[in-house]
């Protein structure tokens, strides 16, 4: 790529909203400038409203494909674990020209959506069976392939998964693709970072499942063959998700719930992602937000499993810091993540508004404002602002949209978020390149195409 400069009419930026922005992007995809009230004769116009990317912390690609499989209710009681049934059951034929295909067209989707980078959570790293691929790292390849070929930036977060339960469980039969040990999980992890390497829409870190998959020992001894490779790499886990891994877990540790064994054990930092945390005590959300973690919030897939409602305003309070994912991909939208986030709030409270960060205050921009800011931290990448040094990942709302008619300022952005799901993402540009256009991503069709052929030949 080349140098380039882009002029919006109205932008979104650190400082707020500002006129006549000129937006210069080096050869490399970062921006070098971005001016105020510019009158750029060298700039290409692009109408519409810009906005930082919205960073996707949390994927699990594969998932896409079973969206809306898992809907018909079973002889007892459904939860996460009935779910997980049938989602173990999908993963039996699916190899990595599948996965790639799958993915790609998830994350066409996701950049349609106003999504520019992702969070992958890849742990099918072995052959139907159990045996390891004769590369390693062939699933998370996969997913980095259909990450370029789709053209959304990626932080790969191979997922450690060793044990079926607390205290060092013997892993399942069906969890036979997701089994890896400290040797094998870091020579995947080594292949990732040498893929990465010199490539700024590619950063790494890595996922242990959650505390009822690794026990300490073996995550201790990971973390620490990530800091020879990677001392600043992100670590993400899922954590109190539902309320049997809660029971499970005090059984296991005489008395300590997920989040408090996560806290007393493990140098919990700005560095961690904890996926989730929904069932937390006061205590518990207070460490967790003085910490400096940010949680991995999936308020759709959160509900769509029945999990329950993460304790955001009280979090949000003391300082916590928050980011989205789509997670199993029942939806893929920001604004539908961050509504039904809000929503939840409002349902349980019984009040309106309630993440808004203080009076006369927008919600919409207090969300977004968050899950920039906590995404770009847990993704550790330079994204999420319009501004000198990050990347030139930028939305471009469709000023002509309905649902835009007669907003100005931070009208914009609630009315995004909150005026229901006609689409109003007009272009994407993800490290300067323009990878959609009018609504339609640049390789569409073809990948389109690729994703039928394959669903349909999972589902004979």
């Amino acid at each position: 790529m080349t140098n380039r400069k882009l002029q919006f009419d109205l932008a979104y930026l650190p400082m707020g909203w500002a006129r006549d922005v000129a937006v210069s992007i080096d050869a490399s995809g970062t921006i070098s400038s971005v001016e105020r009230d510019s009158d750029a004769k060298d700039a290409e116009r692009v109408k519409g409203i810009a906005l930082p990317g919205v960073p996707n912390v949390h994927s699990h690609a594969h998932q896409r494909a079973m969206a809306g499989l898992a809907e018909r209710s079973g002889p007892g009681p459904d939860s996460f674990w009935t779910w997980r049934e049938v989602m173990y059951g999908f993963l039996d034929k699916m190899g990595p020209d599948d996965l790639e295909a799958i993915a790609a067209q998830l994350y066409v989707e996701m950049l349609k959506a106003g999504f520019t980078a992702v969070g992958e959570f890849q742990y099918l790293h072995n052959q139907p069976g159990g045996t390891p691929y004769y590369r390693r790292a062939e699933m998370s390849l996969r997913t980095v392939a259909a990450a370029r070929q789709a053209g959304i930036g990626i932080t790969s977060l191979p997922t450690l998964y060793a044990y079926g339960g607390f205290g060092g469980a013997p892993h399942q039969g069906r969890q036979d693709r997701f089994h890896n040990d400290a040797n094998g999980f870091l020579r995947i992890v080594e292949a990732l970072r040498e893929e990465a390497a010199n490539d700024l829409n590619q950063s790494v870190g890595i996922s242990p499942h959650s505390l009822r998959a690794v026990t300490a020992e073996l995550l201790e001894e990971v973390i620490a063959g990530l800091d020879a490779m990677l001392p600043t790499a992100p670590i993400h886990i899922h954590v109190a998700e539902q309320t049997k891994e809660v029971h499970d877990c005090k059984d296991w540790s005489g008395g300590k719930r997920p989040v408090e064994y996560l806290l007393g054990e493990f140098p919990v930092s700005e560095r961690w992602c904890l996926i989730h945390a929904t069932h937390m005590t006061p205590d518990e959300t207070a460490g967790v937000a003085h910490s400096g973690a940010v949680v991995g919030l999936c308020p759709t897939t959160e509900a769509n499993l029945g999990d329950g409602l993460f304790p955001s305003d009280e979090f949000l309070r003391q300082g916590g810091r928050i980011a989205i994912g789509s997670d199993s991909h029942i939806s893929v939208s920001p604004t539908e993540e961050l509504r039904v986030l809000e929503y939840g709030q409002r349902l349980y409270h019984r009040a309106r508004n309630v993440l808004a960060s203080g009076p006369d205050v927008s919600t919409g921009r207090s969300l977004l404002d968050n899950v920039l800011a906590g995404g770009a931290q847990c993704l550790n990448r330079r994204i999420g602002a319009l501004r000198a040094g990050s990347r030139a990942d930028i939305v471009v709302l469709d000023d002509e949209a309905p649902i835009l008619a007669g907003r100005s300022g931070d009208a914009i952005i609630d009315s995004w978020i909150f005026s229901g799901n006609q689409p109003a993402v007009k272009d994407v540009f993800v490290g300067g390149t323009c990878v959609v256009a009018d609504g339609r991503h640049i390789d569409e069709d073809n990948i389109l195409n690729n994703y039928r052929a394959t669903v349909e030949r999972l589902a004979e």
